[in-house]
């Protein structure tokens, strides 16, 4: 059946394998450039709530009679009508609309509808929901690899990799800008990225002088050479005895609009202020000099908080964050818009059901230089948090992105592990070139005072990463799939990419930057490593074929030595150096080295130089990979174990004289769990 704060300003080269076939193919470039499938919603900021009773009670019996067909245009154009408390009130109708697209086939329609509905609900019922959400989803999850593993991963191939992933770090922006006593947090860069602007919280005395409170002021600092000059405050025209912060400036560095926010016992400095936090503006004089700032207006300031402003490209749209009665959530993203007519402020409009959820949005970033607009939510399905185990949502916040097409803002991404963790991740800014992201962290030595600091923004973060990458691995003989770990590394320009895991097709998927050179490595247990380099130009495909090594017992063909010679040849270092790479990415796995001769010559000499031989590919390895020699056994047997007993041929000859390597994990299985079967693993 169908049933229906605080007055903080600041709250809230191509080296492939032995056998690897590329498949590159260009991707249907309208998934790239053509607005995703969404509602439009129409009377959202139009009216709060939808009702209509007459339609509701013909749903109702179109539904009792199983009449689904007729039932889909009429419940489509009622979800078509809401307002937005009507999607915390009749969350229901939206999903269930969701369930009839997903039986006619409009999977599409369906996704949109689940992820809404998601954003909206609270308790076990979103458990069920995802059920349905997960079966259109399952072939297209994202599963990262956790940090620690990977950046494991990477220690283990600096010995032997040229090429590797960078490891970003968070670099400090110094003790001229950040103070050992305050928190400093809330930046915002000018467009030529030389001034940055951010929130100081400081400790002053009270109008009594018998105590102290907290105060934030707005305060400036200016790069010179590469180098952030000393911190300043900024005028008492901009800065009162109230709170100041959540700062953005023109492009023409001569408007700056911030918040205000009342403290009580200073009324009389935020005598025009509306809520506990207003958005303000100020304008330089022709002196340099700030004006005195203005309350935006009822327009756009409410009787609750409003802060963290952001302008677009023309600086004639303005986002903010505010709690106000009438949104999705705690608090949701706004706009408002200069009005051509008069240049005024437009009435506050609500950005809608795709960036605002029931949960918290806040921080709203517009990009400088690109249509991309970032925020932080506690609310979007994908969160590096962690989920409350009660109300079955997650708490703590992450850094989004999303871009307009078609007049349209798409379903917003989450930038990744490689910024968002377990805690919480906003108040941020991101310099015109795209190269650093800004925002505030504690030091492990003080972790109650926030520090500004600087980190290398990676591929999932960058604005114009939308180039899609979609590829796959399977067996060259069974074409079944692998399972393994993906990575890309940015020749070009060295942006960390964060790596995934396989999905349960073999298949992987990432965004990146066009117009770059990037490495692909995938590494798994039951195939040596994958290395293939492109050059991405646009949507793409790879498909990679390779042979498995799960069988316990192989050999390459390319280790031919000479004649009663144990020296490693050119020919050989090519395999060898695959079972280098393949030890440096599993260090809990063991290798057993088996040198066999012939049948001819002399046996005791025969044994001798197989041992030799098995004894110098060990040493390779050794060598080339930095490996703990105790992780090798190396052993030459001669000419006792024969794969052909009778040797009639130059060919029996050949077959018997090889080098076997067998893989032993540290954790090894029950004796009769191991199989023992060998397999030839042809070079090209």
């Amino acid at each position: 059946m169908l049933t229906y704060s605080s007055s903080f300003a600041q709250k809230r080269k191509n080296k492939d394998t032995f056998q690897s076939i590329a498949e590159h193919g260009q991707l249907d470039s309208a998934s790239v450039i053509k607005s995703e499938y969404q509602f439009q919603f129409k009377n959202i900021n139009v009216i709060p709530f939808y009702f209509n009773e007459s339609e509701l009670i013909k749903m109702r019996k179109l539904e009792d009679a199983k009449n689904y067909k007729e039932l889909l245009p009429h419940l489509e154009q009622y979800v078509n009508s809401f307002g937005i408390q009507n999607f915390s009130r009749n969350t229901d109708m939206i999903w269930r609309l969701g369930r009839l697209y997903q039986l006619f086939g409009y999977n599409d329609r369906a996704l949109f509808l689940y992820r809404t509905a998601l954003k909206n609900l609270r308790g076990k019922k979103i458990d069920e929901i995802k059920k349905y959400y997960d079966t259109i989803t399952a072939s297209t999850l994202e599963k990262y690899v956790p940090l620690e593993y990977y950046y494991q991963l990477v220690e283990y191939r600096k010995s032997v990799d040229t090429l590797f992933p960078p490891k970003s770090v968070f670099l400090n922006m110094g003790e001229l800008v950040n103070d050992l006593r305050y928190p400093d947090y809330g930046p915002t860069m000018n467009v030529s990225g030389n001034v940055l602007i951010f929130t100081k919280r400081k400790k002053v005395l009270t109008p009594t002088k018998l105590s102290y409170r907290e105060n934030e002021d707005l305060y400036y600092s200016i790069n010179y050479d590469g180098f952030w000059d000393e911190a300043l405050p900024f005028s008492n025209v901009i800065n009162s005895h109230c709170n100041e912060g959540s700062a953005t400036i023109t492009r023409d560095g001569r408007s700056l609009y911030f918040a205000r926010c009342i403290v009580p016992e200073f009324l009389y400095d935020c005598r025009d202020c509306m809520g506990s936090c207003d958005i303000y503006e100020s304008h330089m004089d022709e002196n340099g000099k700030w004006e005195v700032a203005k309350n935006l207006g009822i327009q756009v300031n409410s009787i609750s908080w409003d802060s963290h402003p952001t302008l677009s490209h023309n600086e004639d749209t303005l986002y903010f964050a505010s709690d106000r009665i009438g949104g999705f959530g705690l608090s949701d993203i706004w706009f408002t818009f200069k009005q051509p007519k008069d240049g005024k402020w437009a009435p506050a409009q609500n950005m809608g059901p795709v960036i605002n959820t029931r949960g918290n949005e806040v921080s709203p970033f517009y990009h400088p230089l690109y249509d991309v607009f970032y925020f932080s939510s506690n609310g979007h399905l994908l969160n590096f948090g962690k989920k409350d185990s009660l109300d079955f949502t997650y708490h703590t916040y992450d850094i989004y992105k999303t871009r307009k097409i078609e007049g349209l803002w798409q379903e917003p991404k989450n930038i990744g592990p490689l910024v968002n963790g377990e805690g919480d991740e906003y108040y941020f800014t991101i310099d015109s070139k795209s190269r650093d992201l800004f925002y505030s962290k504690s030091e492990l030595d003080n972790l109650a005072n926030l520090d500004l600091f600087s980190f290398p923004l990676p591929m999932e973060a960058q604005p114009l990463a939308y180039t899609k990458v979609k590829g796959s691995l399977t067996d060259s003989l069974t074409n079944e799939p692998f399972k393994g770990i993906v990575s890309i590394i940015d020749l070009t320009n060295g942006i960390e990419v964060a790596p995934k895991f396989m999905r349960e097709d073999g298949s992987f998927e990432f965004d990146l930057n066009n117009e770059n050179e990037y490495l692909l490595v995938i590494q798994g247990d039951d195939f040596f490593r994958i290395e293939h380099t492109f050059k991405l130009e646009s949507d793409t495909t790879i498909n990679l074929k390779t042979n498995s090594i799960k069988y316990n017992k192989w050999k390459f063909t390319s280790l031919e030595f000479n004649n009663n010679s144990s020296q490693i040849l050119p020919e050989m270092e090519p395999d060898l150096d695959k079972v280098v790479d393949f030890l440096v990415d599993h260090p809990q796995i063991k290798l057993i080295i088996s040198g066999h001769t012939d049948g001819s010559g002399d046996p005791e000499a025969n044994l001798k130089l197989s041992d030799e031989r098995a004894e110098a590919i060990k040493k390779y390895i050794v060598d080339k990979g930095n490996i703990d020699e105790s992780r090798i056994e190396a052993e030459g047997y001669g000419n006792q174990k024969p794969i052909i007993q009778v040797e009639l041929t130059a060919a029996d000859r050949k077959i018997n004289r090889r080098v076997e390597f067998e893989l032993i994990r540290m954790a090894e299985p029950k004796e009769e769990e191991i199989i023992y079967e060998e397999q030839e693993i042809i070079s090209e």
